[in-house]
């Protein structure tokens, strides 16, 4: 039996494996390699400490770390930015306009509506271009229509807050629009203020001591691109006396081309008011835009109503003082007397203002009373005999960069 046991005992394999020593060994220097770990013994005793990379750390260290210090590594490392830079981290919403939505409404009520826009203070902007403009010198919006997503995603997200942005059919925004080709993206503004604008930095280092007074232009392409030139000289400022279109119809501001957002306008002055925007030392000068001929004519006529740069439907207080002394021949007398100079002679000495009239109603007296209390005169800009006067933008043009060509003249620039 013992025999018998003692067979079966060397013929049957143990139930575990034996490890053999060497074996345990090796494979605890290959994990400990996989490891990186930070000292190696070797065993003949030999000890080799391993350089850790700048900046890093056991993996047991950093996950050690307490809380108060991954606070610390963070204040170190500087907060995150504040500021969203995609729309979605701004978390902005837009609304989908509805069939009746009454928002809509008030789109068509403040362009056809001027008195509406003053009581409001409201106006309207279109196309992205003019909007960007408007954002940029600190215009401040109220409400967006847009037909697509992306024409929102142009524009400034920080300036977006606070807005009500609508998305409507792009048919829509082609009922209201007056251009042929829309660019599907209209906002309501608050009406600007000069004294709040931020213009552009470059239009501020070319101001010129020149100022534009628009008096009586009813037509809304002249004003505007008469706005466009007066940016384009450099004009300080330009004033606008009552009787004027309203420089923020959306007329004028398609023609401005982005130039009520760098030059100060200040609309629907009193003439009294005029004096007080401009410099104590001003010489205000007319634009005598009647050309040689018709001024001959008004020489020897000497009849008021000859000079085609007076507006013939005079102030009511002169009517009764002109009829009565219409008898006598002296009715030419409440006609203030100017003198006369080329546009191209020297009137740039001190700060000068132009006052440009309208084609239709010409140059108010009030114009002419004021250049005569500070000293100016009538500008003649000379045109062929038979030829009729120049266009109001043209003559604006003609004397506001004559003026810019005479100071750069005068500064040692040509």
């Amino acid at each position: 039996m013992a025999a018998l046991v003692k067979r079966v005992g060397l013929g049957t394999r143990p139930l575990l494996p034996v490890v053999q020593a060497w074996d345990l060994d090796a494979r605890r220097w290959v994990r400990a390699l996989r490891r990186s770990p930070v000292k190696v013994l070797f065993p003949s005793g030999e000890v080799v400490e391993r350089k850790l990379d700048p900046g890093k750390q056991p993996r047991k260290a950093a996950a050690e770390a307490s809380p108060r210090e991954q606070r610390q590594k963070q204040q170190i490392q500087g907060p995150a930015s504040q500021t969203p830079s995609t729309w979605e981290e701004s978390g902005l919403r837009y609304d989908k306009a509805f069939p009746g939505d009454k928002r809509l409404s008030s789109v068509m009520t403040i362009v056809k509506s001027r008195p509406f826009r003053e009581k409001q203070g409201k106006i309207l902007l279109e196309g992205r271009r003019l909007i960007a403009d408007a954002l940029k010198a600190g215009a401040v919006p109220q409400i967006f229509f847009f037909s697509r997503l992306e024409y929102i995603k142009e524009l400034p997200i920080e300036k977006l807050k606070g807005v009500s942005l609508i998305k409507v059919k792009f048919e829509d925004i082609k009922d209201w629009s007056d251009l042929v080709t829309p660019q599907g993206i209209m906002g309501i503004f608050a009406k600007p203020d000069h004294v709040k604008m931020t213009y552009p930095e470059t239009q501020l280092r070319h101001t010129l001591p020149i100022s534009l007074i628009c008096d009586n232009l009813r037509d809304p392409g002249n004003l505007g691109t008469i706005l466009r030139s007066a940016a384009g000289a450099g004009c300080s400022k330009v004033l606008l006396t009552k009787g004027c279109v309203d420089a923020w119809e959306p007329k004028v501001l398609r023609a401005g081309m982005g130039a009520h957002f760098q030059v100060p306008i200040i609309n629907n002055l009193d003439w009294e008011a005029v004096p007080d925007h401009l410099p104590t030392d001003t010489r205000v000068y007319v634009a005598d835009n009647c050309g040689l001929y018709v001024q001959a004519q008004a020489q020897r006529s000497n009849k008021a109503s000859d000079y085609g740069w007076v507006r013939d439907q005079r102030p009511l207080k002169f009517h009764e003082y002109e009829e009565e002394d219409l008898e006598s021949g002296a009715s030419q007398c409440w006609l203030p007397e100017l003198e006369v100079q080329s546009y191209d002679s020297d009137w740039t000495e001190a700060p000068a203002a132009v006052v440009i009239g309208g084609e239709t109603h010409g140059v108010s007296l009030e114009s002419l009373q004021l250049a005569e209390s500070t000293g100016g005169g009538r500008l003649l800009i000379p045109v062929v005999p038979g030829v009729d006067s120049l266009n109001s933008a043209m003559a604006a043009s003609i004397l506001l960069f004559e003026g810019k060509r005479q100071l750069r003249v005068r500064d040692g620039r040509h």
